[in-house]
Protein backbone atom coordinates (compact mmCIF):
# COMPACT_ATOMS: atom_id res chain seq x y z
CA UNK A 1 0.00 0.00 0.00
CA UNK A 2 1.40 3.40 -1.01
CA UNK A 3 1.67 6.34 1.39
CA UNK A 4 -1.29 8.05 -0.29
CA UNK A 5 -3.41 4.90 -0.10
CA UNK A 6 -2.42 4.36 3.52
CA UNK A 7 -3.33 7.94 4.43
CA UNK A 8 -6.77 7.67 2.92
CA UNK A 9 -7.62 4.00 3.45
CA UNK A 10 -10.19 5.07 6.06
CA UNK A 11 -11.69 7.82 3.88
CA UNK A 12 -15.48 7.73 4.25
CA UNK A 13 -17.28 6.76 1.05
CA UNK A 14 -21.08 6.59 1.03
CA UNK A 15 -22.76 3.96 -1.10
CA UNK A 16 -25.83 5.68 -2.61
CA UNK A 17 -27.82 2.44 -2.32
CA UNK A 18 -27.20 2.07 1.43
CA UNK A 19 -30.15 2.14 3.81
CA UNK A 20 -30.34 4.43 6.84
CA UNK A 21 -29.54 1.53 9.13
CA UNK A 22 -26.49 0.49 7.15
CA UNK A 23 -25.25 4.06 6.77
CA UNK A 24 -25.28 4.67 10.49
CA UNK A 25 -26.19 2.15 13.16
CA UNK A 26 -25.67 4.70 15.94
CA UNK A 27 -28.36 7.23 15.08
CA UNK A 28 -30.87 7.99 12.38
CA UNK A 29 -29.25 9.57 9.33
CA UNK A 30 -31.69 10.80 6.65
CA UNK A 31 -30.74 9.83 3.12
CA UNK A 32 -33.53 11.65 1.28
CA UNK A 33 -34.81 15.21 1.26
CA UNK A 34 -38.20 14.01 2.54
CA UNK A 35 -36.57 12.48 5.64
CA UNK A 36 -34.44 15.59 6.25
CA UNK A 37 -36.47 17.79 8.59
CA UNK A 38 -36.11 21.56 8.78
CA UNK A 39 -34.16 24.01 6.55
CA UNK A 40 -37.10 23.97 4.11
CA UNK A 41 -35.93 26.80 1.85
CA UNK A 42 -32.38 25.46 1.58
CA UNK A 43 -33.65 21.91 1.07
CA UNK A 44 -35.92 22.99 -1.79
CA UNK A 45 -33.07 24.82 -3.51
CA UNK A 46 -30.67 21.88 -3.27
CA UNK A 47 -33.34 19.42 -4.40
CA UNK A 48 -33.86 21.51 -7.54
CA UNK A 49 -30.12 21.86 -8.23
CA UNK A 50 -29.39 18.15 -7.80
CA UNK A 51 -32.37 16.94 -9.82
CA UNK A 52 -31.52 19.35 -12.66
CA UNK A 53 -27.91 18.11 -12.75
CA UNK A 54 -29.15 14.51 -12.71
CA UNK A 55 -31.50 15.15 -15.65
CA UNK A 56 -28.59 16.59 -17.64
CA UNK A 57 -26.29 13.77 -16.52
CA UNK A 58 -23.77 16.43 -15.50
CA UNK A 59 -21.72 17.09 -12.41
CA UNK A 60 -23.37 19.55 -10.06
CA UNK A 61 -21.76 22.98 -9.78
CA UNK A 62 -19.24 23.26 -6.96
CA UNK A 63 -20.98 24.33 -3.77
CA UNK A 64 -19.97 26.12 -0.56
CA UNK A 65 -22.06 25.52 2.56
CA UNK A 66 -21.39 27.75 5.56
CA UNK A 67 -22.86 27.74 9.04
CA UNK A 68 -22.22 26.75 12.67
CA UNK A 69 -21.17 23.18 13.48
CA UNK A 70 -23.73 20.42 14.04
CA UNK A 71 -26.46 21.74 11.72
CA UNK A 72 -26.26 19.03 9.04
CA UNK A 73 -23.85 20.23 6.35
CA UNK A 74 -22.42 16.74 5.90
CA UNK A 75 -25.83 15.07 6.06
CA UNK A 76 -27.38 17.26 3.38
CA UNK A 77 -24.35 16.64 1.15
CA UNK A 78 -24.87 12.89 1.54
CA UNK A 79 -28.49 13.33 0.50
CA UNK A 80 -27.41 15.20 -2.63
CA UNK A 81 -25.15 12.30 -3.56
CA UNK A 82 -28.03 9.90 -2.93
CA UNK A 83 -30.35 11.87 -5.21
CA UNK A 84 -27.76 12.01 -7.99
CA UNK A 85 -26.91 8.32 -7.60
CA UNK A 86 -23.19 8.91 -7.09
CA UNK A 87 -20.66 8.22 -4.35
CA UNK A 88 -19.46 10.91 -1.98
CA UNK A 89 -15.95 10.98 -0.52
CA UNK A 90 -15.64 12.86 2.75
CA UNK A 91 -12.50 14.32 4.28
CA UNK A 92 -11.45 17.29 6.42
CA UNK A 93 -9.37 20.24 5.29
CA UNK A 94 -6.66 19.91 7.99
CA UNK A 95 -5.92 16.29 6.91
CA UNK A 96 -4.88 17.43 3.42
CA UNK A 97 -1.41 18.55 4.40
CA UNK A 98 0.34 18.17 1.03
CA UNK A 99 -0.62 18.78 -2.59
CA UNK A 100 -0.04 15.10 -3.31
CA UNK A 101 -2.77 14.19 -0.81
CA UNK A 102 -5.33 16.24 -2.70
CA UNK A 103 -4.14 15.11 -6.16
CA UNK A 104 -4.49 11.47 -5.06
CA UNK A 105 -8.09 12.14 -4.04
CA UNK A 106 -9.01 14.08 -7.16
CA UNK A 107 -7.46 11.61 -9.60
CA UNK A 108 -9.51 8.75 -8.12
CA UNK A 109 -12.87 10.48 -8.45
CA UNK A 110 -15.27 8.94 -10.95
CA UNK A 111 -17.42 11.10 -13.25
CA UNK A 112 -19.97 13.25 -11.34
CA UNK A 113 -18.77 12.05 -7.92
CA UNK A 114 -18.83 14.42 -4.98
CA UNK A 115 -15.80 15.35 -2.90
CA UNK A 116 -16.85 16.84 0.44
CA UNK A 117 -14.17 18.81 2.30
CA UNK A 118 -15.15 19.82 5.81
CA UNK A 119 -13.55 22.91 7.37
CA UNK A 120 -12.31 23.86 3.92
CA UNK A 121 -11.07 27.22 5.22
CA UNK A 122 -8.28 25.32 7.03
CA UNK A 123 -6.67 24.01 3.82
CA UNK A 124 -2.98 24.94 3.52
CA UNK A 125 -2.53 27.61 0.83
CA UNK A 126 -0.36 25.34 -1.35
CA UNK A 127 -3.07 22.67 -1.32
CA UNK A 128 -5.81 25.23 -1.93
CA UNK A 129 -4.05 26.48 -5.05
CA UNK A 130 -4.26 23.00 -6.58
CA UNK A 131 -8.04 23.28 -6.37
CA UNK A 132 -8.20 26.34 -8.62
CA UNK A 133 -7.52 24.55 -11.92
CA UNK A 134 -9.23 21.37 -10.68
CA UNK A 135 -12.48 23.24 -10.07
CA UNK A 136 -12.37 25.39 -13.21
CA UNK A 137 -10.84 23.10 -15.84
CA UNK A 138 -11.00 19.63 -14.24
CA UNK A 139 -7.26 19.25 -14.43
CA UNK A 140 -4.24 19.61 -12.14
CA UNK A 141 -0.68 20.60 -12.98
CA UNK A 142 1.99 18.41 -11.42
CA UNK A 143 5.67 19.37 -11.23
CA UNK A 144 7.90 16.46 -12.28
CA UNK A 145 11.62 16.47 -11.56
CA UNK A 146 13.78 19.08 -9.86
CA UNK A 147 15.96 22.02 -10.78
CA UNK A 148 16.56 22.86 -14.43
CA UNK A 149 15.15 19.50 -15.52
CA UNK A 150 11.79 20.08 -13.87
CA UNK A 151 8.72 19.97 -16.07
CA UNK A 152 4.98 20.46 -15.60
CA UNK A 153 2.60 17.64 -16.47
CA UNK A 154 -1.13 18.25 -16.80
CA UNK A 155 -3.29 15.53 -15.29
CA UNK A 156 -6.90 15.49 -16.56
CA UNK A 157 -9.69 14.79 -14.06
CA UNK A 158 -13.18 13.43 -14.39
CA UNK A 159 -15.87 16.11 -13.98
CA UNK A 160 -16.70 16.17 -10.27
CA UNK A 161 -18.45 18.30 -7.67
CA UNK A 162 -16.60 19.85 -4.76
CA UNK A 163 -18.72 20.64 -1.73
CA UNK A 164 -16.84 22.75 0.77
CA UNK A 165 -18.19 23.18 4.29
CA UNK A 166 -17.01 25.91 6.62
CA UNK A 167 -17.87 27.31 10.03
CA UNK A 168 -15.86 30.45 9.24
CA UNK A 169 -16.88 31.71 5.83
CA UNK A 170 -14.94 34.94 6.41
CA UNK A 171 -11.70 32.97 6.62
CA UNK A 172 -12.10 31.60 3.10
CA UNK A 173 -9.81 33.22 0.52
CA UNK A 174 -11.45 35.28 -2.22
CA UNK A 175 -9.94 33.22 -5.11
CA UNK A 176 -11.36 29.98 -3.69
CA UNK A 177 -14.73 31.48 -2.79
CA UNK A 178 -15.19 32.85 -6.32
CA UNK A 179 -14.90 29.37 -7.83
CA UNK A 180 -18.03 28.02 -6.15
CA UNK A 181 -21.08 28.20 -8.41
CA UNK A 182 -23.47 27.70 -5.49
CA UNK A 183 -23.08 29.31 -2.09
CA UNK A 184 -25.61 28.61 0.67
CA UNK A 185 -25.81 29.11 4.43
CA UNK A 186 -27.38 26.70 6.88
CA UNK A 187 -28.70 28.36 10.03
CA UNK A 188 -29.94 27.35 13.47
CA UNK A 189 -33.18 25.37 13.69
CA UNK A 190 -36.47 26.45 15.23
CA UNK A 191 -37.71 24.59 18.32
CA UNK A 192 -40.64 23.09 16.37
CA UNK A 193 -38.24 21.67 13.76
CA UNK A 194 -35.95 20.23 16.42
CA UNK A 195 -38.93 18.64 18.16
CA UNK A 196 -39.76 16.70 14.99
CA UNK A 197 -36.12 15.68 14.59
CA UNK A 198 -36.04 14.42 18.18
CA UNK A 199 -39.23 12.38 17.67
CA UNK A 200 -37.83 10.97 14.43
CA UNK A 201 -34.57 9.96 16.13
CA UNK A 202 -36.44 8.53 19.14
CA UNK A 203 -38.44 6.30 16.83
CA UNK A 204 -35.23 5.03 15.25
CA UNK A 205 -33.79 4.35 18.72
CA UNK A 206 -37.02 2.56 19.69
CA UNK A 207 -37.52 4.99 22.58
CA UNK A 208 -41.07 5.93 23.54
CA UNK A 209 -40.96 9.69 23.95
CA UNK A 210 -43.89 11.96 24.75
CA UNK A 211 -44.28 15.05 22.51
CA UNK A 212 -43.95 17.42 25.50
CA UNK A 213 -40.71 15.71 26.48
CA UNK A 214 -39.44 16.01 22.89
CA UNK A 215 -40.26 19.73 22.99
CA UNK A 216 -38.21 20.14 26.18
CA UNK A 217 -35.21 18.45 24.55
CA UNK A 218 -35.66 20.72 21.53
CA UNK A 219 -35.64 23.82 23.74
CA UNK A 220 -32.40 22.70 25.39
CA UNK A 221 -30.65 21.85 22.10
CA UNK A 222 -29.34 25.35 21.27
CA UNK A 223 -30.91 25.25 17.82
CA UNK A 224 -28.62 22.37 16.80
CA UNK A 225 -29.73 18.87 15.72
CA UNK A 226 -26.42 17.30 16.77
CA UNK A 227 -26.94 18.54 20.34
CA UNK A 228 -30.58 17.44 20.30
CA UNK A 229 -29.58 13.90 19.31
CA UNK A 230 -26.80 13.84 21.88
CA UNK A 231 -29.25 14.82 24.64
CA UNK A 232 -31.72 12.22 23.37
CA UNK A 233 -29.14 9.44 23.70
CA UNK A 234 -28.50 10.47 27.30
CA UNK A 235 -32.25 10.53 27.94
CA UNK A 236 -32.42 6.99 26.59
CA UNK A 237 -29.67 5.96 29.05
CA UNK A 238 -31.58 7.63 31.88
CA UNK A 239 -34.83 5.95 30.84
CA UNK A 240 -33.35 2.46 30.61
CA UNK A 241 -31.44 2.64 33.90
CA UNK A 242 -34.57 3.84 35.71
CA UNK A 243 -36.60 1.08 34.01
CA UNK A 244 -39.17 3.54 32.67
CA UNK A 245 -41.39 2.46 29.77
CA UNK A 246 -41.93 6.00 28.47
CA UNK A 247 -39.71 9.09 28.54
CA UNK A 248 -42.18 11.67 29.78
CA UNK A 249 -41.76 15.34 30.65
CA UNK A 250 -40.82 14.67 34.28
CA UNK A 251 -38.21 12.07 33.39
CA UNK A 252 -36.60 14.27 30.70
CA UNK A 253 -36.50 17.18 33.18
CA UNK A 254 -34.65 14.96 35.63
CA UNK A 255 -32.28 13.74 32.90
CA UNK A 256 -31.42 17.32 31.84
CA UNK A 257 -30.73 18.30 35.44
CA UNK A 258 -28.57 15.20 35.84
CA UNK A 259 -26.40 15.97 32.80
CA UNK A 260 -26.14 19.66 33.71
CA UNK A 261 -28.26 21.39 31.08
CA UNK A 262 -31.09 23.76 31.96
CA UNK A 263 -34.34 24.22 30.05
CA UNK A 264 -32.95 27.06 27.95
CA UNK A 265 -29.93 24.99 26.89
CA UNK A 266 -27.31 26.59 29.15
CA UNK A 267 -24.63 24.20 30.37
CA UNK A 268 -22.27 24.51 33.35
CA UNK A 269 -19.64 26.38 31.30
CA UNK A 270 -22.25 28.88 30.08
CA UNK A 271 -23.26 29.56 33.68
CA UNK A 272 -19.64 29.91 34.71
CA UNK A 273 -18.90 32.42 31.93
CA UNK A 274 -21.91 34.52 32.82
CA UNK A 275 -21.20 34.31 36.53
CA UNK A 276 -17.59 35.46 36.15
CA UNK A 277 -18.63 38.46 34.03
CA UNK A 278 -21.51 39.37 36.34
CA UNK A 279 -19.98 38.88 39.77
CA UNK A 280 -16.30 39.63 39.19
CA UNK A 281 -16.59 42.36 36.54
CA UNK A 282 -20.01 43.80 37.45
CA UNK A 283 -21.44 42.74 34.12
CA UNK A 284 -18.42 43.61 32.00
CA UNK A 285 -16.86 44.42 29.70
CA UNK A 286 -14.08 41.86 30.01
CA UNK A 287 -11.52 40.75 27.44
CA UNK A 288 -11.81 37.32 25.83
CA UNK A 289 -8.34 36.18 26.92
CA UNK A 290 -9.06 37.17 30.53
CA UNK A 291 -12.39 35.35 30.41
CA UNK A 292 -10.77 32.22 28.95
CA UNK A 293 -8.18 32.17 31.73
CA UNK A 294 -10.84 32.57 34.44
CA UNK A 295 -13.00 29.67 33.25
CA UNK A 296 -10.14 27.42 32.14
CA UNK A 297 -11.25 27.19 28.50
CA UNK A 298 -9.44 27.92 25.25
CA UNK A 299 -10.53 31.29 23.85
CA UNK A 300 -11.30 29.70 20.48
CA UNK A 301 -13.61 27.21 22.21
CA UNK A 302 -15.42 30.09 23.89
CA UNK A 303 -15.81 31.89 20.55
CA UNK A 304 -16.93 28.81 18.59
CA UNK A 305 -18.85 26.69 21.12
CA UNK A 306 -20.33 28.85 23.86
CA UNK A 307 -20.44 32.45 22.71
CA UNK A 308 -22.69 32.13 19.59
CA UNK A 309 -25.60 30.74 21.61
CA UNK A 310 -25.18 33.28 24.42
CA UNK A 311 -25.09 36.13 21.90
CA UNK A 312 -28.13 34.80 20.06
CA UNK A 313 -30.15 34.46 23.27
CA UNK A 314 -29.24 37.94 24.47
CA UNK A 315 -27.18 36.83 27.46
CA UNK A 316 -24.01 38.36 26.04
CA UNK A 317 -22.92 41.12 23.70
CA UNK A 318 -19.64 42.16 22.13
CA UNK A 319 -18.20 45.65 22.58
CA UNK A 320 -14.87 47.21 21.49
CA UNK A 321 -13.64 46.73 25.08
CA UNK A 322 -14.74 43.10 25.43
CA UNK A 323 -17.73 40.96 26.37
CA UNK A 324 -20.51 42.24 28.59
CA UNK A 325 -23.93 41.18 29.84
CA UNK A 326 -26.69 43.56 28.69
CA UNK A 327 -28.16 45.54 31.62
CA UNK A 328 -31.63 44.06 31.07
CA UNK A 329 -30.22 40.55 31.63
CA UNK A 330 -28.11 41.37 34.68
CA UNK A 331 -30.98 41.55 37.17
CA UNK A 332 -32.41 38.27 35.90
CA UNK A 333 -29.07 36.49 36.17
CA UNK A 334 -28.31 37.91 39.61
CA UNK A 335 -31.57 36.48 40.92
CA UNK A 336 -30.87 33.15 39.22
CA UNK A 337 -27.38 32.86 40.71
CA UNK A 338 -28.56 33.89 44.18
CA UNK A 339 -31.22 31.15 44.06
CA UNK A 340 -28.69 28.46 43.16
CA UNK A 341 -27.31 26.30 45.93
CA UNK A 342 -24.47 25.09 43.70
CA UNK A 343 -22.14 27.58 42.04
CA UNK A 344 -21.33 26.47 38.52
Amino acid sequence: MSMSENKFHSLEILDPTASNTIANNYEFTPLSFSDYLGQTQLKNKLALYTNAAKLRAEALDHMLISGPPGLGKTTISRIMAQVMGVDIKICAGPTLERTGDLVALLSNLKPREILFIDEIHRLPITVEEVLYSAMEKFQVNIMVGQGTGADTVTLPLNPFTLIGATTKSGSLSAPLRSRFGISERIDFYEVCELEQIVLQAANFLELKLEPQAANLIAQAARGTPRIAKRILRRVRDFTQVHKATVANLELVSQALEFIGIDRSGLCATDHLLLQKILLEFNGGPVGLETLAALVGEDKEAIEMVYEPFLLRQGYLEKTPRGRRIPPKMQAQLKKQFSDQQTIF
